[in-house]
């Protein structure tokens, strides 16, 4: 009997699984769950169908060439081989290429970093710069030999010919692509001369396309202070740097004609404005011309002291109206001085004493209204019109008014 350590069972069972033709190069399919992107690199997850589930293992040398990010969830495809991770004495699958199960890995991630970048603000409309009306000089980001740099050119120079075209060249499919988008977007707001910004290039596959949907030339795009104009395939060719872009263009050539104004046309308007202000202003001129012909022939161009005169004789008029009525005011007010003073008259106590009565007042100088408040021997005082009479009362004799 032959003992083997459980050392020696799982390598003898990893040997027998790698050496499986099946095992050493099969594709799954499953859906994604308990997924973990370590700090390494390398993503950890399980392969689940309806009543089974596989460990799976990507290392980070795999894991970067993917281009989408795996969830929880998500249905995928996996190539791999299955062996043996010989410390837990576990089978699992080593992933070596995955792509979504039912629509590509490109399309895939074209949606994740959409959806990433739109929650992060980079297609708010509000941020969205405004483009110059009349350029004096346009940088174009695309590649030198393509027919996009051409049409381009030929657009400008048919439309606003006096413009300046400064061609950044770049690579616009690739691996290098990306970069050297970004750093031509980088280098043209560096030049602080430009304009606008014309960036793309002709139509493709999405794999052509794919350097105006990565990260890199999006936030370049995004961080552009220069207002770009993204000009990617064609009309039905939607990308990245379209959505961060100032203004998507459908083609090269409509991106042309979306940055420079059309000469031509512009003559066209600037001859119709002057017709019209010519007309207007001659029109206003036979206005003015018959305005002041009937100016003229008025009484009071023709004759202007007659106005003058006749204001001053309603001048006169109303001074002589205003002395007669202050005139009769001040006699009514003499009138009235006249009547109440006489009346006050009337009303005096010199008045009662001229007529012969006279004012009796006590030793206390209180006027003395009944002779019941007098007794013999009391001192009064009468006052006359002219003077006083100091008297001494001998006897009081009262009146019965029943």
């Amino acid at each position: 009997m032959k003992v083997i350590t459980i050392s020696q069972l799982n390598s003898y069972i990893k040997d027998k699984l790698e050496s499986d033709f099946v095992l050493s190069n099969i594709w799954l399919k499953g859906e994604i769950s308990n997924f973990k992107h370590h700090s390494s690199g390398h993503m950890y997850f399980t392969l689940k169908d309806k009543t089974s589930q596989l460990k799976c293992v990507m290392f980070r040398s795999r894991a970067q060439n993917l281009q989408f990010m795996p969830t929880n969830g998500m249905a995928v495809i996996s190539r791999g081989y299955v062996t043996v991770f010989e410390r837990d004495g576990q089978y699992q699958l080593y992933v070596e290429e995955m792509q979504p199960d039912g629509v590509g890995a490109l399309y895939t991630a074209f949606l994740q970093l959409k959806e990433r970048l739109e929650a992060e603000g980079l297609f708010a409309p509000e941020i969205k710069k405004p483009l110059p009306r009349f350029p004096h000089r346009v940088g174009v980001v695309t590649s030198p030999t393509g027919a996009a740099v051409r049409d381009i050119i030929t657009v400008i120079q048919r439309r606003y010919p006096q413009t300046h075209i400064i061609i950044i060249p770049v690579k616009v499919q690739g691996d290098e692509a990306p970069a050297e988008i970004e750093a031509a977007i980088r280098t043209a707001n560096d030049f602080k001369n430009l304009d606008v910004l014309i960036v793309g290039r002709g139509g493709g596959s999405i794999e052509e396309l794919w350097a105006f949907n990565t990260e890199k030339v999006a936030r370049s795009i995004f961080e552009s202070r220069i207002p770009i104009v993204s000009a990617v395939g064609h009309e039905t060719d939607f990308t990245i740097a379209d959505f961060v872009a100032d203004r998507r263009a459908p083609t090269p050539s409509a991106a042309a004609e979306l940055v420079v104004p059309d000469a031509g046309e512009l003559q066209k308007l600037i001859d119709s404005l002057s017709q019209r202000t010519v007309t207007a202003v001659k029109s206003r001129i036979t206005t003015q011309k018959e305005k002041l012909a009937r100016l003229t022939e008025s009484n009071v161009l023709r004759r202007p002291k007659d106005e003058m005169y006749k204001r001053m004789m309603e001048l006169d008029y109303l001074t002589r109206t205003m002395r007669q009525n202050i005139k009769v005011q001040i006699n009514n007010m003499k009138s009235n001085l006249t009547l109440n003073t006489s009346r006050l008259d009337n009303l005096s106590p010199l008045a009662t004493l001229n007529r012969g009565y006279a004012i009796t007042l006590d030793s206390g100088g209180n006027v003395i209204k009944s002779a019941s408040n007098l007794k013999p021997g009391d001192d009064i005082e009468l006052i006359l019109l002219d003077g006083t009479v100091e008297c001494s009362v001998k006897r009081v004799k009262e009146v019965n008014n029943d």
